[in-house]
């Protein structure tokens, strides 16, 4: 089957010019943003302006993309700087935003790019703390009321995917709390998440998703390669994997992809778990029809070098 492949919220060819013979002034990202102080010195009009310089270059980034034959691309979590502090509807340039926003989810429904987020780690919806669940609860709902701007599906063909968290000592008891507390999120929200295993075997398995987030939940699993190669729950990766794809229903399922930093850089100073720059592959699908995100810090290059090995490996076995 055919595996699309995508990249992560940063173009390092858009986002430094410098460093590919252009210049930096004419850099294009998704990621301005500020520190605390500045915000706190300059305020919403100033992250409004931020933000809709950011969604204008989205829609660069999307046709750069597309002449590029790139398919899938995730979102960055940082377009609106310090939005947890203001509501979106507040900013100044809202209506600017929302209508380059609606530009930019015509442009990828037009061109079938597929449009995804992760949150970040600070999610925490299996917390006890009702703090730590407000905190998360309002970083969702930015995600979620961004790609209703967009014009996305309300289902997972646009996830929101997160990690569980954290098991606090007992992991039956976590996801008690992570099914009861996604239960209280705006169906923006709800409609969209996705859940990811994770690299460490105090934390969850494929399997342990499945029967303690999917099976009470219906909520989509993405497999991670590299993740499962720490925290296996005793199933092989075609077996996790295969048990993830189970999870997405008519939905192609979106996995994602990355190699040790340790290994490429031959370090074994660097922790084995860490993300490397380029990948190799290659992707094993197993046979399955994927839209792959490859995980790895030199981004759309990454992908790139990667089908080159693969075209390469295709031509010596031909």
């Amino acid at each position: 089957m055919s595996k699309n492949y995508g990249y992560a919220c940063i173009n390092m060819q858009l986002s430094n010019p410098q460093d590919f013979g252009g210049k930096a002034k004419d850099r294009i990202t998704t990621n301005r943003s500020m520190i605390k102080r500045t915000f706190q010195e300059r305020g919403i009009e100033y992250a409004s302006s931020l933000s809709l310089l950011n969604v204008l270059d989205l829609q660069k980034i999307l046709e750069w993309n597309v002449q590029h034959g790139i398919k899938f691309f995730r979102l960055s979590s940082n377009v609106f700087p310090w939005a947890s502090e203001y509501q979106l509807q507040d900013m100044p340039d809202y209506e600017a935003i929302w209508e380059a926003c609606e530009r930019a989810g015509n442009y990828a429904r037009k061109h079938g790019i597929r449009l995804t987020s992760h949150p970040g780690p600070f999610n925490k919806l299996a917390s006890p703390k009702e703090r730590v669940f407000e905190n998360t609860k309002r970083d969702l709902e930015i995600h979620g009321e961004f790609f209703d701007m967009l014009g996305l599906p309300r289902d997972h063909y646009a996830k929101i995917n997160i990690h569980v968290g954290a098991a606090y000592d007992n992991k039956p008891v976590a996801l008690d709390t992570f099914v009861r507390n996604f239960e209280r999120l705006p169906a923006s929200v709800t409609s969209r998440l996705t859940v990811e295993n994770d690299d460490r075997q105090s934390l969850y398995s494929t399997q342990e998703l499945y029967d303690g987030v999917f099976s009470r939940t219906g909520i989509p699993i993405v497999f991670d390669y590299h993740h499962h190669v720490f925290c296996t729950g005793d199933l092989t990766e075609k077996q996790a994997l295969e048990l993830a794809i189970s999870t997405w229903g008519d939905i192609k399922p979106v996995v994602h992809y990355s190699e040790s930093r340790a290994e490429e850089k031959k370090d074994a100073k660097i922790r084995p778990h860490a993300h490397s720059d380029y990948v190799n592959g290659p992707v094993d699908d197993y046979g399955y029809d994927l839209d792959v995100m490859i995980e790895a810090k030199a981004k759309e290059l990454a992908l790139f070098k990667l089908k080159k090995n693969e075209a390469t490996c295709l031509t010596a076995a031909a």
